[in-house]
């Protein structure tokens, strides 16, 4: 009978234990993430000046909560089944209702800690002290026990998976304060498509070859100025004989000062200082970079090179599209739109009376995805185009209809080879 009353006691105090370390680890988490983004603000007391110094050293303190919360959710489940046996549920369901307390234990948690991350990093802090007291060394004699037996970790890519882990917390917390009704729509989407610019490429955002407007260097002079100015771009390709080989890329207001120049001639004559206009001369240097680049490396290279516009070639040499900063910065604030431009992207997506959307086939997923807060895939194709002729396996004609990721695609108009318009809607409000 002592042994059935003390069992009954240590196990309940284990859970307890084990489910305050998960809360503990989980809202500390959420709360360090927030505020390394945000920048500590200290104040008096012994707490906040113990919470400013885990800030500022927020990737041990972070490693450490996550191994204990993994010791925490461990413990959690071998005592919790422990209890739950006893009392004649089976394993499967014991493990099963381990694992759904530990998701709520966690959800709690986190959704306390984001309205205040600062008042909960300080509030744990006395927590999260020990926590890093206790997991870093033995973290640190593990790596050390790793090195001797030549077991060396590849640092580099672990750095990686740490940031990717970081990135994965801030971008819970952003989600579930949308859901919560906190984060608005467009602050969630401007913070998340920041966050993705690491994990895309430009030829995902890049305008296709097909779009681009370019100049023939062969154009007699006149005819280059008129089509430079009534371009709705300021920067276009500069080619010869094919598309392919771009020489320069000519900037409007280079131009107009060369024009100019040439027009205030000594002479006073126009046409013949017009004739005399070489627009290679005045053309910059094309500045090609890879299909493969992340969004992030080149609008660091862009600012770097205090350049705005990029020509996107494949493994090959072969031109792919181009890619301007503006491009970069769409992905994050949204659809940029001037006085200039012709086509915006909520164009490209118009609803109709009868509930159906109707959709550029050269509209990106990700766009469309932002525009309505659906959850297409876009890991096989980056235009809804992409997508129909990707899942069909097929070029598509018109009018053919195709049922797929819980949407209803309809053919609406194809040219040539190229799926140019569509009609979408979910299929569970038909």
């Amino acid at each position: 009978m002592p042994d059935l009353i003390s069992q009954s006691i240590w196990l309940p105090a284990l859970a307890l234990i084990a489910s305050t370390g998960i809360a503990a680890t989980a809202a500390a988490g959420v709360a360090l993430s927030l505020v390394t983004r945000e920048g500590f603000r200290p104040t008096q007391g012994v707490l906040s000046r113990l919470a400013s110094r885990q800030a500022d050293s927020a990737a041990v303190v972070m490693t450490a909560l996550r191994h204990a919360g993994l010791l925490a959710r461990l413990g959690f489940v071998a005592v919790g089944m422990a209890l739950l046996t006893q009392r004649g549920f089976g394993l499967a369901a014991s493990f099963a209702l381990c694992l759904l307390g530990i998701a709520v234990i966690s959800l709690l948690a986190k959704a306390l800690a984001l309205p205040q991350p600062q008042a909960t990093l300080v509030l744990l802090s006395p927590l999260t002290q020990v926590f890093a007291a206790t997991i870093t060394p033995v973290t640190r004699a593990l790596t050390g026990i790793g090195h001797r037996l030549a077991i060396s970790p590849d640092e580099a890519r672990h750095a990686d998976n740490q940031q990717i882990a970081l990135r994965n917390d801030i971008a819970g917390a952003i989600a579930m304060g949308h859901s919560g009704g906190a984060v608005e729509k467009e602050h969630r989407d401007r913070l998340l498509g920041a966050l993705d610019l690491a994990d895309r490429a430009v030829d995902e955002i890049m305008r296709h070859r097909r779009q681009i407007e370019m100049i023939n260097a062969d154009d007699p002079p006149g005819k280059i100025v008129t089509q430079v100015l009534a371009s709705p771009h300021s920067r276009l390709p500069v080619f010869r004989d094919e598309e392919e080989n771009i020489l320069g890329v000519i900037h409007t207001k280079d131009l107009v000062r060369e024009v100019d120049r040439l027009v205030r001639s000594e002479d006073g004559s126009a046409v013949e200082g017009l004739q005399a206009l070489d627009i290679l001369k005045v053309a910059m240097k094309p500045y090609f970079i890879p299909d493969t680049t992340s969004l992030d490396e080149q609008m660091r290279e862009f600012l770097k090179r205090r350049t705005h516009f990029a020509l996107v070639v494949d493994e090959y040499g072969a031109l792919q599209g181009l890619i301007t900063l503006e491009d970069i910065l769409e992905e994050i604030v949204g659809d940029i739109t001037d006085e200039f431009d012709v086509v915006s992207r909520s164009s490209l997506l118009k609803r109709t009376e009868s509930g159906d959307f109707i959709v550029d086939g050269a509209m990106t997923i990700r766009d469309l995805n932002r525009a309505m807060d659906w959850h297409l895939p876009d890991d096989e194709a980056n235009t809804i185009a992409g997508l129909v002729i990707h899942e069909a396996q097929m070029i598509p004609v018109e009018r053919q209809v195709f049922l797929f990721h819980g949407f209803r695609f309809e053919i609406s108009q194809r040219r040539e080879n190229r799926i140019t318009q569509l009609k979408l809607r979910p299929v569970q409000t038909i």
